[in-house]
């Protein structure tokens, strides 16, 4: 393999025998960079007629592409890979600003309160009971947001001008949905029960407070943040719809790789034209499934909320920030064309004035949201002009550095309990007595999240608008 590269400080063109990968990462970080990641970019850009692929400084290895990847195509004649999608359609993340401050929850029976709250409110893997009888899952699948009932939108008058509705990439997906038809009963039902939980793995839900950039203070006051304020991060994504629509029509495509005669070096990775029936069939179910994932994100947030008022009272407040996804393929404008991007673990920041920015961020950019990992900053940043050169896509948090089998085996639970400073006053309260259970999610099994940032403001990308630290986090024990 050549790895004859272009090099600057943050940014190498590593050419492969199949085209070039675009990586934006400091020197330390390339160095450290899987060679297996350069294996996967090869067979990714043996895909025909690839305009564009791109990793952020968070990649790691995944099945068939790379997680931190974005890969472009001409929106006609173009193609979409489920492998460049993921499994999770629509995983990503969403941030609330209350009107409480730090010295708020500051005492650590008030934040263990608050966790065990938020777990009576908000089920793991599934409802035993859901408590949202009153929604059809076809009006979630089809509409979205905008298939949610007024009771579920609780800032705003009217659903036309709510914040939920609004601050958000899409609230609504529209798609053909004759695909729907071809959908089993079994996951109708299993859809709902499954709405407004969390789920397992990396997924959670964090108390946060913030520190505002200085570089960046008077736009962090445009979105109403301030030093101090404590957030609620979300991460989570389309839970068994999306996992439903990943395992049927990623083997349908793989089958019309088959009858056409495509395919790479690499029997995972899946694709089809976007103008085959394959490829629309996939992208008919996938806008599904993103209406899906952002009605999770939304139903976890107004868990919590129930939770924090519980406590608080009628006082306390939480906003949306903003809600956006991570693993996705859609039509976007850069640079005056229509193009077709795939985001796998990677983050959209657009810059002020981008048109695909949501109209209530136009003349700010729109909040890039960004986690870390368990006891570590995350961040909320704002894409910079100059993102353009990787289609204004940036890292989508810490990525893992090493498997969750490897963590189990190199790191102990006193270790874990020392980057979650255990025992001090400035302990990260989590909810699991045992931290045994969720040991695979340690800080240890993770790149360094502020490396990772400090390689995206780097390279141009986007600069940091708040760090949020974290004061509780949520998170299910199943892997």
């Amino acid at each position: 393999m050549n790895l004859t590269s272009t090099n600057s400080s943050f940014y190498r063109q590593v050419q492969l025998a199949s085209g070039h990968v675009h990586v934006y990462a400091d020197e330390e970080m390339f160095a450290e960079l899987d060679p297996r990641i350069f294996d996967m970019a090869e067979r990714n850009l043996q895909i025909p007629d690839i305009r564009y692929m791109g990793y952020t400084p968070d990649v790691h290895v995944g099945v068939g592409t790379c997680i931190g990847t974005t890969a472009v195509w001409n929106k006609d004649g173009g193609i979409v890979s489920p492998s460049i999608v993921g499994s999770d359609i629509g995983c990503g993340m969403r941030v609330h600003l209350t009107n409480l401050h730090r010295s708020d929850v500051q005492d650590l029976r008030l934040r263990h309160k608050l966790v065990n709250r938020i777990e009576k409110y908000l089920p793991m893997e599934a409802h035993k009971r859901s408590p949202f009888s009153d929604l059809k899952m076809e009006n979630i699948v089809q509409k979205g947001l905008k298939g949610l009932p007024n009771k579920y939108l609780p800032d705003g008058a009217s659903a036309k001008r709510s914040p939920s509705l609004t601050h958000v990439e899409r609230a609504r997906f529209d798609f053909d949905p004759e695909e729907l038809n071809a959908v089993a009963d079994n996951y109708w039902v299993k859809g709902l029960r499954q709405l407004g939980t969390l789920g397992g793995g990396n997924h959670f839900a964090e108390i946060q407070y913030l520190e505002i950039a200085e570089e960046n203070r008077e736009l962090a006051e445009k979105w109403g943040m301030y030093d101090g304020q404590v957030v609620v991060m979300i991460h989570s994504g389309s839970r068994a719809w999306g996992a439903m629509v990943s395992q049927h029509y990623t083997s349908m495509a793989a089958r019309a790789m088959t009858r056409l005669g495509l395919g790479t070096a690499d029997p995972k990775l899946v694709f089809a034209p976007l103008d085959s029936p394959e490829g629309q069939r996939y992208v008919n179910m996938m806008a599904s499934a993103l209406n899906v994932a952002v009605v999770n994100r939304h139903l976890i947030a107004f868990a919590i909320r129930e939770a924090f008022l519980d406590i608080f009272g009628s006082k306390f407040d939480m906003k949306i920030l903003y809600d956006l996804m991570h693993n996705y393929a859609w039509d976007e404008h850069h640079g005056g064309q229509d193009w077709f991007v795939h985001r796998k673990g990677a983050t959209r920041a657009l810059p002020a004035g981008h048109p695909d920015n949501p109209h209530v961020y136009m003349q700010t950019g729109h909040p890039a949201l960004i986690p870390g990992s368990m006891g570590t900053a995350s961040y909320i940043m704002v894409g910079e002009p100059s993102g353009a050169n990787n289609y204004h896509s940036i890292c989508h948090g810490a990525g893992r550095a090493r498997s969750r089998t490897a963590t189990k085996k190199l790191v102990t639970v006193d270790e874990f309990a020392a980057a979650l400073k255990v025992g001090t006053e400035e302990e990260v309260i989590v909810n699991h007595n045992s931290l045994g259970v969720i040991l695979d999610e340690s800080p240890q099994a993770y790149k360094d999240v502020d490396r990772i940032i400090n390689s995206v403001t780097g390279a141009g990308l986007a600069s940091v608008v708040a760090k949020c630290k974290p004061l509780a986090a949520v998170k299910g024990a199943k892997s």
